[in-house]
């Protein structure tokens, strides 16, 4: 199988069971204009965000990387009236396209972007009583995956949905002996799950649009 056959099979899944609009066509459109990198998740995978989202029934979300905002309209679509989604952003232009992809989307009154490190600006969640939250996302830097794990616990409560992105690597995250920073991220998150007694955890390859990845999937135990 090739890459051209896995696309076209996401075309064709995201063309009968995905419908977009303009909101989400101009979320993709404006921020490969601005230069931002292809890291948005594809239409299909947007969609099953927000369908764990509504199957948790989620009134409060965190994402952890915002890029262009594509995922967190996904997502915000699903929360009820009342609910929020906080996402960290490092980069201040990524920021303020995402802010307006996400107002373009209606969505202003339900998500809110915030700049700065995520390093920086988890603890002041912490330290607002931001949390809990009942999904978190974590889709940014992966070398700092296993710091974004242990905030996110600090930030849950039992039965909260944690979910990684992009923890295949190409396949890469096998080797061991692999000193791609992001490589040695996503194992040592790999291995923070699978070691820490409050995570019930799974991972899935996927492959599509976006080639040969995939994504993890815990829930806190208590």
């Amino acid at each position: 199988m090739s890459q051209e056959t896995w696309s076209a099979v996401d075309a064709y899944f995201s063309d009968r069971l995905v419908p977009t609009d303009d909101a989400l066509e101009q979320a993709l459109s404006s921020s490969a204009e601005a230069g931002l990198p292809a890291y948005n998740v594809a239409p299909n995978q947007g969609k099953l965000l927000q369908l764990f989202a509504q199957m948790q029934g989620a009134r409060t979300i965190l994402e952890i990387g915002t890029l262009g905002g594509y995922s967190a309209i996904w997502m915000a679509r699903a929360l009820p009236e009342g609910g929020r989604l906080i996402s960290l952003e490092a980069n201040a232009d990524y920021a303020v396209l995402a802010k307006a992809n996400i107002e373009r989307a209606g969505l202003s009154h339900k998500v809110e972007v915030r700049i700065g490190k995520a390093l920086d600006t988890l603890p002041i969640l912490e330290q607002e009583g931001a949390g809990p939250f009942d999904l978190i996302f974590i889709d940014a830097d992966k070398p700092n995956n296993p710091v974004y794990l242990e905030w996110s616990l600090k930030l849950s409560r039992p039965g909260t949905i944690i979910i990684g992105d992009n923890v295949v690597r190409n396949g890469a995250v096998t080797d061991d002996a692999s000193e791609d920073k992001n490589v040695v991220g996503v194992r040592r998150f790999i291995d923070a799950m699978a070691e820490n007694p409050r995570l019930s955890a799974t991972a899935i390859q996927t492959v599509g649009s976006k080639g040969y990845d995939g994504f993890s999937m815990a829930i806190v135990n208590y």
